[in-house]
C-alpha cells in the first residue's frame, strides 16, 4: 500500500467561477480519406472545440430558466398525472407538493456530460452534493453547498484545480478525477469527507502515469481542504465509501485502474493517525449497508467489525443502495439494478424481503432514504437515465402498509415549462425533519442532440399530509 499521506491545504473563497475545463484535442485519422465533406466535417469539429464556453451543442452554457429566473416554484396538479406504464397497486399522492428548481452554478461550458455519481448529505438547511464534468483523463468535481434558507449555491473546492495547486499531480501523471462516487459524509470534527474516482475506465493506466485517487475532506464553511490520503490502493479507484462519524474511519471499495482486472477491494483508513489499517480483496464496488449503532459495514456476504478489525461471513446482499439505520435498527435497499426492496435488521443480521418498488418501467435505484421515524421511504427510480420514460417519478413506500406511492411526476411539467428533461437521480438526500427531498439531477434541455448535458436541483416539498405518522 501506499505512504503518501499529505496534509495539502489551500483557503477556499466560495466563489462559483468560470474556469474552463481542459478540453480534449480534436483530431482527424491520418488514414482517413478527407472528402470535401470529410474536410468540412473536421474544420467543424476543430471550430466548435475552439470555444468551450459557447459549448459543443446548440444550445449555450452556463444553461439559465425562462426569463433569467434564478429559482422555479410549482405546485401543480399536473405533478399528479402519471404515464401511461404505471404498474397495478401504486398509488399517487393526493396533494401536489410545492418543487423548486435550479441549475447548478459551475455548467459554463459543454461537460463530458455534467452528471452526479456520488451520495450527498444534508445538515441543517443546508445540502452539499459533488456536480462532476466525466472528462477523462482530466476531469474534476466540484463540491457544493446549498442553503435551502436563502436558496444560494457556493462552490467549496474544485478537485481537480485543488489537486494541483496542492502538488498532488506526480510528473508524468496525466490523470485528475472526473467524479466522486462516494458518499460525502460529516466526521465527528464536522469536515466532509469524501473520496475521487476516474470518469472512463478506459483512462487509468500506466500510459496516463496513474497512481491512484484521494480521499479528501473540506470544511464546510471555508471551503478548506485537504487531502487526507493519496493512492490508498495503488493504481485503484475509490468507487465507493462509508464514514463511521464517532470512530473516525473511512471504509472505501476500489477498483482497479486496469478495466480488465476486475479485482475489487476493500480498505479501512483511520482518519485520526491517518493510516490504512487493513486492506483485503473482495471490497463492495457500489455501497454497503453501515450500522451507526455498532459501526460493523455490511456487503455482499461480508462483514467488518471494528471492533476486531477483521472481516468474516455474514448475511449481507449484494448492496446498491441503503438508508441509514432507522430507531428500529434496520437498513432498507435495494441489490444491482433491482427494485425489489429488502431489509436487513443489524441486530440480528437477517435479510427480509419487504417488497416490489419499482412503480413502472425502471427498476434501477442508487439513493434511498428513510424518513425519521423509520415508516417511509423515498426514492426515484432510473438512475442511470430512463426516468423520463416513466414521467421521472418520486416515490414514497410505506413499509407499514407496504404501499408504494409516487408523491409527484416531474418531467411532464418541467419539460413543457422549462425545457429541461430530468432523466436520471443517482443522488437525493431527505431532510433531518423527513419533509424535504432533495433530488439532483442528471437531464438535457431540449433541443439539444445528445441525452445528459445539464444538471438541476430540485427540492420536493413533501406535504404533511401525504406523510401520516
Amino acid at each position: 500500500m501506499s505512504g503518501h499521506c499529505g496534509r495539502q491545504q489551500r483557503s477556499g473563497d466560495g466563489a462559483v467561477d468560470g474556469t474552463f475545463a481542459p478540453r480534449p484535442a480534436v483530431r482527424c485519422g491520418r488514414d482517413q480519406l478527407l472528402t470535401a465533406a470529410g474536410l468540412c466535417f473536421c474544420l467543424c469539429l476543430v471550430l466548435s472545440g475552439t470555444a468551450a464556453a459557447q459549448g459543443r451543442y446548440p444550445l449555450p452554457y452556463p444553461p439559465s430558466l425562462p426569463d433569467g429566473q434564478k429559482i422555479v416554484r410549482d405546485r401543480s396538479p399536473e405533478f399528479l398525472e402519471p404515464g401511461e406504464n404505471l404498474k397495478d397497486g401504486v398509488e399517487i399522492a393526493q396533494t401536489a407538493p410545492l418543487v423548486e428548481g435550479l441549475y447548478y452554478p459551475g455548467q459554463t461550458y459543454s461537460g463530458n456530460p455534467w452528471c452526479f455519481r456520488g451520495v450527498s448529505t444534508v445538515r441543517g438547511s443546508v445540502y452539499y452534493s459533488a456536480l462532476c464534468d466525466h472528462l477523462a483523463p482530466l476531469g474534476t468535481a466540484k463540491l457544493f453547498a446549498f442553503d435551502q434558507k436563502d436558496h444560494s449555491f457556493r462552490q467549496l473546492v474544485d478537485t481537480a484545480a485543488f489537486l494541483r495547486e496542492a502538488g498532488q499531480i506526480p510528473p508524468g501523471m496525466n490523470y485528475t478525477p472526473g467524479e466522486v462516487q462516494t458518499r460525502i459524509e460529516f466526521g465527528k470534527d464536522g469536515w466532509l469527507y469524501y473520496g475521487t474516482t476516474r470518469g472512463s475506465t478506459r483512462v487509468t493506466n500506466d500510459a496516463n502515469g496513474y497512481k491512484g485517487d484521494w480521499v479528501l475532506r473540506t470544511h464546510p464553511e471555508s471551503g478548506e481542504t485537504e487531502v487526507v490520503y493519496a493512492f490508498p490502493v495503488e493504481k485503484h479507484c475509490i468507487l465507493a465509501s462509508v464514514l463511521d462519524p464517532e470512530r473516525m474511519m473511512f471504509y472505501g471499495g476500489t477498483a482497479a485502474g486496469d478495466y480488465r482486472d476486475k479485482t475489487v477491494k476493500f480498505f479501512a483508513l483511520d482518519l485520526t493517525s491517518r493510516k490504512v489499517i487493513h486492506e483485503a480483496d473482495g471490497g463492495f464496488d457500489r455501497y454497503a449497508i453501515f450500522a451507526r449503532s455498532t459501526g460493523r459495514v455490511y456487503w455482499e456476504g461480508k462483514k467488518w467489525d471494528p471492533e476486531t478489525r477483521t472481516i468474516t461471513a455474514g448475511e449481507a446482499p449484494h448492496v446498491r443502495s441503503a438508508t441509514a439505520e432507522t430507531p428500529q435498527g434496520v437498513v432498507y435497499g435495494t441489490t444491482h439494478r433491482e427494485a425489489r426492496l429488502w431489509g436487513f435488521d443489524t441486530k440480528t443480521e437477517k435479510l427480509t424481503d419487504i417488497g416490489e418498488g419499482a412503480v413502472a418501467s425502471q427498476t434501477y435505484i442508487s439513493s434511498m432514504h428513510a424518513d425519521p421515524t423509520g415508516r417511509y421511504l423515498y426514492y426515484v427510480p432510473g438512475a442511470h437515465g430512463g426516468a423520463v420514460k416513466d414521467g421521472s417519478p418520486v416515490v414514497q413506500y410505506d413499509l407499514k402498509r407496504k404501499k408504494r406511492k409516487v408523491i409527484a411526476f416531474l418531467h411532464s411539467l418541467y419539460s413543457r415549462k422549462y425545457g429541461y428533461h430530468p432523466d436520471g437521480c443517482f443522488v437525493s438526500v431527505l431532510s433531518p425533519e423527513g419533509d424535504k427531498l432533495y433530488v439532483s439531477w442528471d437531464g438535457w434541455r431540449t433541443g439539444q442532440p445528445r441525452g445528459w448535458e445539464s444538471c438541476m436541483l430540485t427540492v420536493i416539498h413533501i406535504p404533511e399530509s401525504e406523510r401520516l405518522p
